[in-house]
Protein backbone atom coordinates (compact mmCIF):
# COMPACT_ATOMS: atom_id res chain seq x y z
CA UNK A 1 0.00 0.00 0.00
CA UNK A 2 0.78 3.31 -0.66
CA UNK A 3 0.49 5.82 2.10
CA UNK A 4 1.70 8.78 0.39
CA UNK A 5 -1.15 8.71 -2.31
CA UNK A 6 -3.58 10.09 0.49
CA UNK A 7 -3.94 13.60 0.93
CA UNK A 8 -4.43 14.54 4.35
CA UNK A 9 -4.17 10.98 5.41
CA UNK A 10 -3.07 11.26 9.11
CA UNK A 11 -4.88 14.53 9.81
CA UNK A 12 -8.67 12.59 8.41
CA UNK A 13 -7.69 8.95 9.85
CA UNK A 14 -7.04 10.88 13.54
CA UNK A 15 -10.66 12.06 13.63
CA UNK A 16 -12.06 9.00 12.32
CA UNK A 17 -9.83 7.15 15.06
CA UNK A 18 -10.67 9.38 18.27
CA UNK A 19 -14.29 9.39 17.10
CA UNK A 20 -14.51 5.73 16.64
CA UNK A 21 -12.60 5.33 19.57
CA UNK A 22 -14.08 7.54 22.61
CA UNK A 23 -17.15 5.90 22.27
CA UNK A 24 -15.54 2.79 23.99
CA UNK A 25 -12.79 4.71 26.68
CA UNK A 26 -15.60 5.56 29.12
CA UNK A 27 -14.95 1.57 30.18
CA UNK A 28 -11.61 1.11 29.10
CA UNK A 29 -10.12 -2.42 28.96
CA UNK A 30 -7.49 -2.75 31.96
CA UNK A 31 -4.09 -4.26 30.41
CA UNK A 32 -0.93 -5.30 31.89
CA UNK A 33 1.72 -5.33 29.30
CA UNK A 34 4.43 -8.68 30.04
CA UNK A 35 7.31 -8.09 27.85
CA UNK A 36 11.37 -8.09 26.65
CA UNK A 37 11.24 -4.41 26.13
CA UNK A 38 14.75 -3.85 23.95
CA UNK A 39 15.22 -0.23 22.56
CA UNK A 40 15.18 2.44 21.63
CA UNK A 41 11.82 2.12 19.25
CA UNK A 42 11.66 -1.49 17.67
CA UNK A 43 8.94 -3.88 17.49
CA UNK A 44 9.02 -4.08 21.64
CA UNK A 45 8.79 -0.29 22.69
CA UNK A 46 6.44 0.22 19.42
CA UNK A 47 3.66 -2.20 20.84
CA UNK A 48 3.70 -0.61 24.10
CA UNK A 49 3.67 2.71 22.30
CA UNK A 50 0.13 1.55 20.37
CA UNK A 51 -1.03 -0.01 23.66
CA UNK A 52 -0.46 3.16 25.38
CA UNK A 53 -1.69 5.31 22.44
CA UNK A 54 -5.19 3.81 22.53
CA UNK A 55 -8.08 5.66 24.02
CA UNK A 56 -9.83 2.38 24.46
CA UNK A 57 -6.91 0.90 27.21
CA UNK A 58 -5.97 1.40 31.09
CA UNK A 59 -2.35 -0.23 31.23
CA UNK A 60 -2.30 -0.69 35.10
CA UNK A 61 1.84 -1.84 34.43
CA UNK A 62 4.61 -2.57 32.31
CA UNK A 63 6.17 -5.61 33.50
CA UNK A 64 9.96 -6.13 32.08
CA UNK A 65 11.70 -9.72 31.42
CA UNK A 66 15.21 -10.36 29.88
CA UNK A 67 14.92 -11.71 26.31
CA UNK A 68 15.64 -9.44 23.42
CA UNK A 69 17.82 -7.41 25.27
CA UNK A 70 18.76 -7.75 29.45
CA UNK A 71 16.30 -6.65 31.93
CA UNK A 72 18.51 -3.62 33.33
CA UNK A 73 18.62 -2.16 30.16
CA UNK A 74 15.16 -2.90 28.86
CA UNK A 75 13.62 -1.46 32.53
CA UNK A 76 15.83 2.02 31.60
CA UNK A 77 14.77 1.76 27.69
CA UNK A 78 11.29 1.73 29.34
CA UNK A 79 11.25 4.31 31.75
CA UNK A 80 12.89 6.72 29.39
CA UNK A 81 10.32 6.13 26.33
CA UNK A 82 7.45 7.08 29.35
CA UNK A 83 9.54 10.29 30.24
CA UNK A 84 9.29 11.11 26.53
CA UNK A 85 5.68 10.63 25.60
CA UNK A 86 4.69 11.64 28.98
CA UNK A 87 3.38 9.26 30.72
CA UNK A 88 5.67 8.35 34.05
CA UNK A 89 2.34 7.31 35.43
CA UNK A 90 2.45 4.05 34.92
CA UNK A 91 4.93 1.46 36.78
CA UNK A 92 7.84 -0.08 35.24
CA UNK A 93 8.04 -3.49 36.90
CA UNK A 94 11.45 -4.92 36.71
CA UNK A 95 10.97 -9.09 36.30
CA UNK A 96 13.26 -12.11 35.80
CA UNK A 97 16.34 -11.79 34.39
CA UNK A 98 17.34 -15.19 33.90
CA UNK A 99 15.09 -17.67 31.72
CA UNK A 100 13.84 -20.57 34.50
CA UNK A 101 16.24 -23.29 33.29
CA UNK A 102 17.73 -22.49 30.12
CA UNK A 103 21.52 -21.34 30.49
CA UNK A 104 23.64 -19.77 28.10
CA UNK A 105 26.27 -21.86 28.18
CA UNK A 106 24.26 -25.38 28.06
CA UNK A 107 22.69 -23.01 24.89
CA UNK A 108 26.32 -22.60 23.14
CA UNK A 109 27.29 -26.66 23.54
CA UNK A 110 23.50 -27.60 22.47
CA UNK A 111 24.34 -25.36 19.30
CA UNK A 112 27.52 -27.28 18.85
CA UNK A 113 25.58 -30.19 18.38
CA UNK A 114 22.56 -29.20 16.74
CA UNK A 115 23.60 -26.13 14.76
CA UNK A 116 23.44 -22.39 14.75
CA UNK A 117 20.53 -20.22 16.23
CA UNK A 118 19.71 -17.09 14.58
CA UNK A 119 18.71 -14.74 17.48
CA UNK A 120 19.72 -15.89 20.90
CA UNK A 121 18.52 -12.40 22.45
CA UNK A 122 20.55 -11.18 24.59
CA UNK A 123 22.68 -13.84 24.59
CA UNK A 124 23.42 -13.30 20.57
CA UNK A 125 27.44 -13.15 20.15
CA UNK A 126 27.22 -9.39 18.02
CA UNK A 127 25.11 -7.67 20.72
CA UNK A 128 26.23 -8.99 24.09
CA UNK A 129 27.47 -7.38 27.09
CA UNK A 130 27.30 -8.39 30.40
CA UNK A 131 23.86 -8.08 31.94
CA UNK A 132 23.93 -5.18 34.32
CA UNK A 133 25.34 -3.08 32.09
CA UNK A 134 23.21 -0.68 30.38
CA UNK A 135 24.30 -0.76 26.99
CA UNK A 136 23.90 2.28 24.73
CA UNK A 137 20.99 4.85 25.14
CA UNK A 138 21.01 7.36 22.65
CA UNK A 139 17.85 8.85 24.08
CA UNK A 140 19.18 9.55 27.11
CA UNK A 141 18.78 7.88 30.08
CA UNK A 142 16.08 7.88 32.20
CA UNK A 143 15.90 9.85 35.58
CA UNK A 144 13.01 8.29 36.57
CA UNK A 145 12.96 4.59 38.72
CA UNK A 146 11.57 1.34 38.34
CA UNK A 147 9.05 -0.03 41.12
CA UNK A 148 10.41 -1.06 43.69
CA UNK A 149 7.84 -4.83 43.49
CA UNK A 150 8.61 -7.54 41.43
CA UNK A 151 6.90 -8.67 38.03
CA UNK A 152 5.31 -11.62 39.71
CA UNK A 153 3.75 -10.50 42.80
CA UNK A 154 2.91 -7.18 40.95
CA UNK A 155 1.12 -9.17 38.14
CA UNK A 156 -0.71 -11.72 40.99
CA UNK A 157 -1.85 -8.35 42.90
CA UNK A 158 -3.50 -6.71 39.46
CA UNK A 159 -5.57 -9.60 39.19
CA UNK A 160 -6.70 -10.34 42.48
CA UNK A 161 -7.85 -6.68 42.76
CA UNK A 162 -9.32 -6.62 39.24
CA UNK A 163 -10.56 -10.53 39.18
CA UNK A 164 -11.46 -11.68 35.39
CA UNK A 165 -10.98 -7.78 34.15
CA UNK A 166 -7.07 -7.80 33.16
CA UNK A 167 -5.74 -8.86 30.07
CA UNK A 168 -2.32 -10.03 30.33
CA UNK A 169 0.01 -8.99 27.12
CA UNK A 170 3.02 -10.70 26.58
CA UNK A 171 5.33 -9.77 23.86
CA UNK A 172 8.47 -11.52 25.50
CA UNK A 173 9.68 -14.90 27.26
CA UNK A 174 7.13 -16.27 29.82
CA UNK A 175 8.95 -16.07 32.46
CA UNK A 176 7.43 -13.29 34.43
CA UNK A 177 3.73 -15.19 34.09
CA UNK A 178 5.15 -18.56 35.14
CA UNK A 179 6.19 -17.14 38.15
CA UNK A 180 3.03 -15.71 38.59
CA UNK A 181 1.44 -18.70 38.25
CA UNK A 182 4.08 -20.65 41.01
CA UNK A 183 3.44 -18.42 43.71
CA UNK A 184 -0.62 -18.14 42.59
CA UNK A 185 -2.33 -21.16 40.72
CA UNK A 186 -5.18 -19.12 40.37
CA UNK A 187 -3.48 -16.60 38.58
CA UNK A 188 -4.53 -17.38 35.19
CA UNK A 189 -8.17 -17.73 36.00
CA UNK A 190 -8.37 -14.52 37.48
CA UNK A 191 -7.37 -12.83 34.65
CA UNK A 192 -9.69 -12.12 31.59
CA UNK A 193 -7.42 -13.67 29.23
CA UNK A 194 -3.85 -14.01 27.75
CA UNK A 195 -2.41 -12.25 24.48
CA UNK A 196 0.93 -13.54 22.91
CA UNK A 197 2.85 -12.80 20.65
CA UNK A 198 4.95 -16.31 20.23
CA UNK A 199 5.08 -20.00 18.32
CA UNK A 200 5.79 -20.72 15.16
CA UNK A 201 4.22 -23.83 12.69
CA UNK A 202 4.84 -23.45 9.33
CA UNK A 203 5.60 -19.97 8.12
CA UNK A 204 5.76 -19.15 4.21
CA UNK A 205 8.84 -17.65 4.29
CA UNK A 206 12.65 -17.43 2.96
CA UNK A 207 13.44 -15.91 6.33
CA UNK A 208 16.89 -18.74 7.00
CA UNK A 209 15.72 -18.09 10.77
CA UNK A 210 12.93 -20.36 9.79
CA UNK A 211 13.62 -22.13 6.86
CA UNK A 212 15.32 -25.08 8.65
CA UNK A 213 13.73 -24.78 11.75
CA UNK A 214 9.57 -23.72 10.74
CA UNK A 215 8.91 -24.38 14.50
CA UNK A 216 11.43 -22.57 16.43
CA UNK A 217 10.45 -18.93 17.62
CA UNK A 218 12.45 -17.14 20.20
CA UNK A 219 9.76 -16.06 23.12
CA UNK A 220 8.81 -19.33 23.24
CA UNK A 221 12.30 -20.95 22.95
CA UNK A 222 14.30 -18.92 25.54
CA UNK A 223 12.36 -20.12 28.47
CA UNK A 224 10.63 -23.50 27.19
CA UNK A 225 9.71 -24.77 30.72
CA UNK A 226 8.27 -21.38 31.51
CA UNK A 227 5.95 -21.47 28.28
CA UNK A 228 4.57 -24.89 28.98
CA UNK A 229 3.68 -23.92 32.18
CA UNK A 230 1.84 -20.67 31.47
CA UNK A 231 0.46 -22.72 27.72
CA UNK A 232 -0.94 -25.51 30.78
CA UNK A 233 -2.75 -23.02 32.49
CA UNK A 234 -6.38 -22.49 33.10
CA UNK A 235 -6.91 -18.96 31.14
CA UNK A 236 -10.46 -18.23 29.95
CA UNK A 237 -8.73 -17.65 26.39
CA UNK A 238 -5.30 -17.10 24.53
CA UNK A 239 -5.13 -15.47 21.88
CA UNK A 240 -1.62 -16.51 19.69
CA UNK A 241 -0.29 -14.15 17.22
CA UNK A 242 2.54 -16.53 15.58
CA UNK A 243 5.31 -16.18 13.40
CA UNK A 244 3.58 -17.69 10.32
CA UNK A 245 1.28 -14.35 10.43
CA UNK A 246 3.76 -12.14 11.51
CA UNK A 247 6.17 -12.66 8.53
CA UNK A 248 3.66 -11.18 6.19
CA UNK A 249 4.19 -7.82 7.71
CA UNK A 250 6.97 -5.38 7.61
CA UNK A 251 8.36 -2.42 8.80
CA UNK A 252 9.52 0.33 6.18
CA UNK A 253 10.84 3.46 5.61
CA UNK A 254 7.49 4.58 4.26
CA UNK A 255 5.48 3.91 7.27
CA UNK A 256 8.29 5.10 9.90
CA UNK A 257 7.95 8.44 7.83
CA UNK A 258 3.88 8.68 7.77
CA UNK A 259 4.40 8.31 11.38
CA UNK A 260 7.06 10.61 11.97
CA UNK A 261 5.00 13.60 9.87
CA UNK A 262 2.99 13.19 13.29
CA UNK A 263 3.10 15.70 15.65
CA UNK A 264 2.41 13.36 19.19
CA UNK A 265 5.49 12.75 21.49
CA UNK A 266 5.19 9.08 20.23
CA UNK A 267 5.17 10.24 16.28
CA UNK A 268 8.69 11.95 17.55
CA UNK A 269 10.03 9.06 19.15
CA UNK A 270 9.55 6.69 16.57
CA UNK A 271 10.51 9.12 13.47
CA UNK A 272 13.56 9.80 15.64
CA UNK A 273 14.97 6.21 16.88
CA UNK A 274 12.73 3.52 14.11
CA UNK A 275 15.47 1.56 12.25
CA UNK A 276 15.33 -0.95 9.79
CA UNK A 277 17.57 -4.39 11.05
CA UNK A 278 18.48 -6.48 7.58
CA UNK A 279 15.65 -7.49 5.04
CA UNK A 280 12.82 -8.14 7.13
CA UNK A 281 11.81 -6.36 9.46
CA UNK A 282 8.76 -7.78 10.62
CA UNK A 283 6.41 -5.53 12.71
CA UNK A 284 5.82 -8.93 15.69
CA UNK A 285 4.62 -7.50 18.53
CA UNK A 286 2.61 -4.39 16.97
CA UNK A 287 0.66 -7.01 15.14
CA UNK A 288 -0.34 -8.99 18.48
CA UNK A 289 -0.82 -5.58 20.38
CA UNK A 290 -2.92 -4.15 17.81
CA UNK A 291 -5.20 -7.45 16.92
CA UNK A 292 -6.07 -6.76 20.60
CA UNK A 293 -7.12 -3.49 20.01
CA UNK A 294 -9.22 -4.60 16.95
CA UNK A 295 -9.33 -8.44 16.60
CA UNK A 296 -11.17 -7.53 12.89
CA UNK A 297 -8.03 -7.17 11.61
CA UNK A 298 -7.38 -10.92 11.61
CA UNK A 299 -9.35 -12.62 8.58
CA UNK A 300 -8.18 -15.62 9.30
CA UNK A 301 -7.98 -17.63 12.62
CA UNK A 302 -8.05 -21.52 14.20
CA UNK A 303 -8.24 -23.12 17.12
CA UNK A 304 -4.93 -24.77 17.99
CA UNK A 305 -3.75 -26.91 21.46
CA UNK A 306 -0.58 -25.86 22.27
CA UNK A 307 2.64 -26.67 23.97
CA UNK A 308 6.74 -26.82 23.62
CA UNK A 309 9.21 -29.24 23.24
CA UNK A 310 11.04 -29.88 26.69
CA UNK A 311 13.03 -33.09 25.24
CA UNK A 312 16.43 -31.87 25.63
CA UNK A 313 17.46 -32.89 22.08
CA UNK A 314 17.42 -31.14 19.07
CA UNK A 315 13.61 -30.14 19.01
CA UNK A 316 13.98 -28.37 22.72
CA UNK A 317 11.92 -25.27 23.08
CA UNK A 318 9.78 -26.03 19.30
CA UNK A 319 6.53 -25.58 19.21
CA UNK A 320 4.26 -28.32 19.79
CA UNK A 321 0.13 -28.31 18.30
CA UNK A 322 -2.19 -30.51 17.71
CA UNK A 323 -6.15 -30.47 16.19
CA UNK A 324 -8.76 -31.70 18.78
CA UNK A 325 -8.44 -35.17 17.10
CA UNK A 326 -5.12 -36.02 18.26
CA UNK A 327 -4.38 -33.99 21.16
CA UNK A 328 -2.73 -35.38 24.11
CA UNK A 329 -4.77 -36.73 26.56
CA UNK A 330 -2.83 -34.75 29.37
CA UNK A 331 -4.10 -31.18 29.70
CA UNK A 332 -3.54 -29.01 27.00
CA UNK A 333 -5.39 -25.65 26.68
CA UNK A 334 -6.94 -24.54 23.16
CA UNK A 335 -5.57 -21.36 21.80
CA UNK A 336 -7.09 -19.04 19.30
CA UNK A 337 -4.16 -19.05 16.35
CA UNK A 338 -3.93 -15.82 14.02
CA UNK A 339 -3.04 -16.58 10.47
CA UNK A 340 -3.97 -13.82 8.31
CA UNK A 341 -4.86 -10.58 8.01
CA UNK A 342 -6.25 -7.06 6.30
CA UNK A 343 -2.52 -5.99 6.00
CA UNK A 344 -3.29 -2.48 4.47
CA UNK A 345 -6.19 -1.84 7.57
CA UNK A 346 -3.27 -2.90 10.14
CA UNK A 347 -0.42 -0.21 8.58
CA UNK A 348 -3.56 1.95 8.97
CA UNK A 349 -3.99 1.50 12.43
CA UNK A 350 -0.27 1.12 13.31
CA UNK A 351 0.14 5.19 11.61
CA UNK A 352 -3.21 6.40 13.43
CA UNK A 353 -2.33 5.06 16.84
CA UNK A 354 0.81 6.31 16.76
CA UNK A 355 0.23 10.02 15.46
CA UNK A 356 -3.07 10.79 18.09
CA UNK A 357 -2.29 12.50 20.86
CA UNK A 358 -1.08 10.56 23.83
CA UNK A 359 -3.89 9.85 26.26
CA UNK A 360 -3.56 11.29 29.45
CA UNK A 361 -4.40 9.09 32.97
CA UNK A 362 -7.70 10.99 33.85
CA UNK A 363 -9.13 8.90 36.41
CA UNK A 364 -6.39 6.04 36.64
CA UNK A 365 -7.18 2.85 38.84
CA UNK A 366 -4.57 2.98 41.30
CA UNK A 367 -1.55 0.37 41.28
Amino acid sequence: MKLGRFPGFIAVATVVLMTCLASQSQDKRKIIIDQDAAGPAGTDQQAILLLIQSPQTEVLGITVVTGDAWLTEEVAHTLRMLELIGRTDIPVVPGAEYPLVRTKEETEQWEQRYGYVAWLGAWTPRVYHAPRELGAMPEGKPTTKAAAENAAHFLVRMVRKYPHEVTIYEGGPMTNLALAISIDPEFASLAKGLVFMGASMSPQTEDPEFTNTPRREFNLWFDPEAAHIVLRAPWKKIVCTPVDISVKTRMTNELIDKVKAGNSPAAQYIGKYARLHGSYNYLWDELASTAWLDPSLITKKENRYMDVNLDRGAGYGDTLTWTDRDKPKRNVQSVEVQLDLDIDRFYRLFVELLTVPTPQPGNPSTP
